[in-house]
């Protein structure tokens, strides 16, 4: 009797406790499903801060961690169209696919910008959902922890009051750090920038700076010597503040465009892990910012 009464107290207190597996498209997504779950989940990154998360390939080491995963986060709006579908496909996993509680799109919980009025490929890379990089955007993220937590809930309802707690305590923490960010960074407000890609368009929707051009002609399509001085003129008569590159682009581009314009150009971290100041979201913002104001320059 004794033997089976401890047999059940393990078996109830397994079924409780038992790790969820969180297969993470990004960085930006194992950092806060690490915050929303804590040590109630085990969590992979599919991807790194020296990734260009368009490009990935479909591994056979990531479809194996893909058939173990209980909930899939990514960015979703065709951010990993490439590569994810593939991974789901041959993961055979039930539990993860579309449409199933596992499966879940960050980019989908929020308003997206950038969404072509007309969808033409001969653009370039253009997401028809609308831009998917929306973990640059601390406002937007309160409400992708709102949705993510609700799904984690679902998915391990014998554990939902402790993803409550997590959620509310990364909440107040989250929206203290954006008080704080919006009163320090106040002074960018009405800066020009130039960007390689258009992936920091909801950083710059929060902080209300303008952005002049792209580098690229079209999304994903690398720019030409004759496309560099077309943007060099047309930036003769407006120049920008900043031309801005992520961690994972080459800048090659940007730092010609920079030094005929004299303009310094701001490699910046983009997502979690990029360098050793932004290893979690909050380093993301803090080490973004700083590098933006020219404290880092």
């Amino acid at each position: 009797m004794r033997f089976c009464l401890m047999m059940l107290l393990l078996l109830v207190s397994t079924g409780s406790y038992a790790q969820l597996n969180i297969f993470a498209c990004e960085p930006e997504w194992a950092a806060l499903s690490a915050a929303l779950a804590g040590e109630q989940a085990e969590i992979f990154t599919a991807t790194t801060a020296q990734q260009d998360p368009h490009h990935i390939e479909a591994r056979p080491s990531l479809i194996a961690k893909m058939r173990k995963a209980d909930l899939v986060v990514c960015s979703g709006a065709e951010l990993e169209t490439g590569w994810l579908p593939l991974l789901l496909r041959s993961s055979a996993n039930p539990k993860v696919q579309l449409n199933a509680p596992g499966y879940f799109e960050a980019a989908l919980q929020v308003e997206r910008l950038g969404i072509p009025e007309k969808l033409d490929r001969s653009q370039g890379d253009v997401h028809s959902q609308g831009n998917p990089h929306v973990h640059l955007d601390p406002r937007r993220l309160l409400t992708i922890a709102d949705a993510l937590s609700q799904r984690l809930q679902t998915i391990d309802a014998a554990n939902a009051s402790h993803y409550q707690q997590l959620l509310q305590t990364w909440r107040a923490q989250w929206q203290t750090q954006i008080a704080r960010w919006e009163q320090e960074y106040a002074q960018l407000r009405g800066k020009k920038v130039v960007v390689y890609h258009d992936n920091w368009r909801y950083l710059l929707d929060w902080l209300q700076l303008e952005q002049l051009a792209t580098i690229e002609p079209r999304p994903g399509i690398p720019p030409s010597g004759t496309d560099q001085k077309r943007l060099l003129e047309k930036l003769a008569t407006q120049k920008p503040d900043r031309i801005l590159v992520a961690w994972y682009e080459n800048p090659k581009a940007a730092r010609w465009l920079g030094d005929k314009l004299q303009v310094p150009v701001v490699v910046l971290p983009f997502t979690v892990g990029a360098d050793t100041h932004s290893q979690d979201l909050a380093g993301l913002f803090e080490r973004t910012l700083h590098l933006l104001r020219g404290d880092g320059l």
